[in-house]
C-alpha cells in the first residue's frame, strides 16, 4: 500500500439478476482520505455495487481492491481493513448490544481488554447506554442503526462503507455520527456514504459519484459534479426528472 493507494476501486464491476443487469461495469475510485457520497434513484445500483465492493455479494464480472488488496483473491486481508455498515443488516437478535459487540469483537481478535474499552466508549458516544442489556430483538429502527454502525468502527478500520446510516436516526443521534465521522476522515480514515438526502452529502462529503440505471454517470469532486448548482439540481439534471403523468393529478387540491 502506497500513499496513493486509492481507499476503494471498483473495475467493471457487473451483477446481473436473471434478464435484469443491476451493475453494468461500473468503474469507480475512491481516493484514501476523502469522504465519498454515492448517491443515485432508488433501483440505480448503489445498494448492490456497495455489496460487491465489501464482498457480500459475488460479481459477475470486475474486480474491486480495498487499499490495492483484492476482495475477492485476499478476503481475509481486505475485510480487515474495512467497517461496513449494509442495507438490511441482519443482526443477532438474540444477544444484547454489548454481548453482539463482544461476539464480533473476540472473532476479531481484539484483546480483551481493548475490546471492553472500546464497547464502553462505543455505547457511550451513541447514546446507546441504556439499551445494552436490550436484546437487539427490541431495538427500534434507529438504534438498530446505531449498533450497526457500532459493529462497523469496532475493529478500528481504514475504510468505512455506510449505506444509508442516517436512515430512521434522531436529530440528536445523526448530529453525533456526523461528528464521529468527520473525526475518522481528519484522523486518515476513508469513507464511502450512499444516501438519498442530498443536503447531507453537500454538507459531509467531498467527492461524489452519482448513479443512474445500473451505471455511473457522473463522479468527481463534489464541486466538480455540482458544476454551479446545488447537488439536488445537478442530480436532476443527470438522472432526468420524472414529470410523466402529473396531469393526470388534476383532482389534487381542486
Amino acid at each position: 500500500m502506497t500513499p496513493t493507494t486509492p481507499a476503494l476501486r471498483l473495475s467493471g464491476l457487473t451483477k446481473r439478476f436473471g434478464d435484469t443487469t443491476a451493475v453494468d461495469a461500473v468503474d469507480l475510485t475512491v481516493p484514501a482520505g476523502s469522504f465519498f457520497g454515492l448517491v443515485g434513484p432508488n433501483g440505480a445500483g448503489k445498494t448492490t455495487a456497495l455489496s460487491m465492493a465489501v464482498g457480500l455479494l459475488r460479481p459477475d464480472a470486475g474486480t474491486t481492491h480495498i487499499f490495492g488488496t483484492d476482495v475477492w483473491t485476499d478476503p481475509v486481508a481486505a475485510k480487515r481493513l474495512v467497517g461496513v455498515l449494509p442495507d438490511g443488516l441482519a443482526m443477532t437478535e438474540r444477544l444484547t448490544g454489548r454481548e453482539m459487540l463482544t461476539y464480533l469483537g473476540r472473532l476479531h481478535g481484539i484483546p480483551r481488554d481493548v475490546l471492553d474499552k472500546r464497547i464502553d466508549e462505543l455505547l457511550a458516544v451513541l447514546d446507546l447506554e441504556r439499551a445494552h442489556r436490550t436484546l437487539v430483538l427490541g431495538y427500534s429502527a434507529g438504534m438498530r442503526k446505531k449498533i450497526g454502525l457500532a459493529t462497523a468502527l469496532l475493529a478500528a478500520p481504514k475504510l468505512l462503507v455506510l449505506d444509508e446510516p442516517f436512515e430512521a436516526v434522531d436529530p440528536v443521534s445523526a448530529a453525533t455520527i456526523r461528528s464521529i465521522l468527520r473525526r475518522f476522515v481528519a484522523g486518515g480514515g476513508s469513507v464511502v456514504l450512499s444516501s438519498h438526502v442530498m443536503p447531507l452529502v453537500e454538507q459531509l462529503c467531498d467527492t461524489v459519484a452519482v448513479m443512474s440505471q445500473s451505471r455511473v454517470v457522473a463522479a468527481g469532486p463534489l464541486d466538480e459534479v455540482r458544476n454551479g448548482r446545488s447537488l439536488d439540481d445537478a442530480f436532476v439534471a443527470l438522472v432526468g426528472a420524472r414529470t410523466a403523468g402529473e396531469e393526470q393529478l388534476s383532482w389534487l387540491g381542486s
